[in-house]
């Protein structure tokens, strides 16, 4: 595990901001060292920042009835220290937890893409404006916290394929694969036939169109196909960012899928964000539900262990990559940022300033410790035949490509 640690990632508060209304005048007045800003018509709109309710400040920030000029994830620590001084009775925390609520009954298949393409299916070219030039929307792995988000990004693909072990001519299974970047890494770096599938139109278009170009057709196969309809065996298995639009009642069936698809020696890998133990939804998931990821559900690691396990698996890995997470929403948040323009020529305000929120409300959350993220390596109980010994293989960089014979340049 990288010498990346909570504490590296979280600062002070900062002491004070100012606001700032049109006639250029300021509250207060003078000049008042700040990390931030807060830009509105009025003091009335200026004091929705501080709204005690996390839903309420976040719509009016989305409306636009208030704007930071700053760094907006001090804005958020700022406004999280605050409220935490005062005993307000409906805020768990004044920041946007990454905690996800709804459909826990029942959940059709054409409802799971519905909420898919709800939050997917917007231009490219936005997501281009904040993601890695991979399109690699899931947590990155930072083995130094000063790394660039494109080195993080394809560690994390890296560390994946390692994981699981894979080599040239075994099957691998993307289950949730958004843009293809996995599949084309699997099958570029690894020799592995790679299939995803995903029931977003758009990224299904996008990953076959990409895999072409890069001379990977006869290699990957894209699937615009819900998980559950998935048919054939599998070496390996890996489930990135997909797992927390399962939900808590369907993760029997979910991993009991996963049993079936896994071809008896196979390992599967399942990263997911996980809800901490002990931390219940607050009004800011409502947010969340309403404007950012209908049709999600967060989980306790416990849940996906005694769920795993009662469908036939057994867990061989466990890794944490919660410091990684909160420097990847880091990232992309001040990526967004400093895109604004070209964001807004893709998709209107109020969608850009939800994803602003949205993501800078993440990085303070994986910060603080309210949600994990969750790399659990699991293998058929049955079955032990050519198992490694240690973990060592994990971390090695490069070793699985060199193995396999294939290398990058400069790797």
């Amino acid at each position: 595990m990288p010498a990346t640690s909570a504490s590296h990632l979280t600062e002070e508060a900062p002491g004070g901001y100012v606001l700032e209304l049109p006639d250029g005048s300021r509250r207060p007045p003078g000049d008042v060292p700040a990390a931030f800003t807060i830009a509105a018509a009025n003091e009335e709109k200026g004091r929705l920042f501080l709204n005690p309710n996390p839903y309420l400040a976040a719509a009016a920030f989305v409306r636009g009835e208030f704007d930071v000029h700053g760094d907006v994830i001090s804005a958020m620590r700022f406004r999280d220290a605050w409220l935490r001084e005062r005993p307000w009775p409906w805020a768990w925390t004044a920041t946007l937890r990454f905690l996800l609520h709804f459909e826990h009954w029942f959940q059709t298949k054409a409802r799971a893409a519905r909420n898919i393409r709800f939050h997917y299916d917007r231009p490219v070219e936005f997501y281009r404006q904040f993601l890695d030039s991979r399109l690699v929307y899931s947590c990155a792995y930072f083995q130094n916290p000063d790394w660039t988000l494109e080195q993080a990004q394809l560690a994390k693909l890296d560390l994946i394929c390692r994981k699981l072990d894979l080599r040239p001519g075994e099957l691998f299974l993307d289950v949730g694969c958004g843009w293809g970047a996995l599949v084309r890494h699997a099958a570029g770096e690894y020799g592995a036939g790679a299939t995803g599938c995903t029931v977003s139109p758009s990224q299904c278009a996008y990953a076959r169109r990409l895999a072409s170009q890069q001379g990977l057709e006869n290699r990957v196969t894209i699937r615009e196909q819900d998980y559950r309809d998935v048919a054939g065996v599998y070496h390996k298995i890996a489930s990135v960012g997909m797992f927390e639009h399962v939900g808590r009642r369907r993760l029997g069936g979910y991993f009991r899928k996963m049993y079936e698809l896994l071809a008896p020696d196979g390992l599967f890998l399942n990263h997911g964000i996980a809800r901490a133990q002990g931390v219940r939804e607050g009004p800011e998931s409502r947010f969340v539900r309403r404007h950012v990821f209908p049709g999600g559900e967060l989980v306790c690691l416990r849940d996906v262990v005694e769920e795993a396990e009662s469908a036939g698996f057994e867990v061989l890995d466990v890794e944490n990559l919660r410091p990684h997470y909160a420097l990847t929403c880091r990232a992309w948040a001040h990526r967004l940022e400093a895109n604004r323009e070209a964001c807004l020529g893709w998709v209107d305000a109020p969608c850009y300033r939800t994803w602003l929120v949205y993501l800078a409300a993440s990085a303070l959350n994986f910060e603080q410790g309210f949600a994990d993220v969750y790399q659990v390596l699991l293998a058929k109980r049955d079955s032990a035949r050519g198992r490694r010994l240690g973990r060592e293989y994990m971390y090695a960089l490069g070793a699985a490509r060199k193995r396999a014979g294939f290398t990058r340049p400069g790797s």
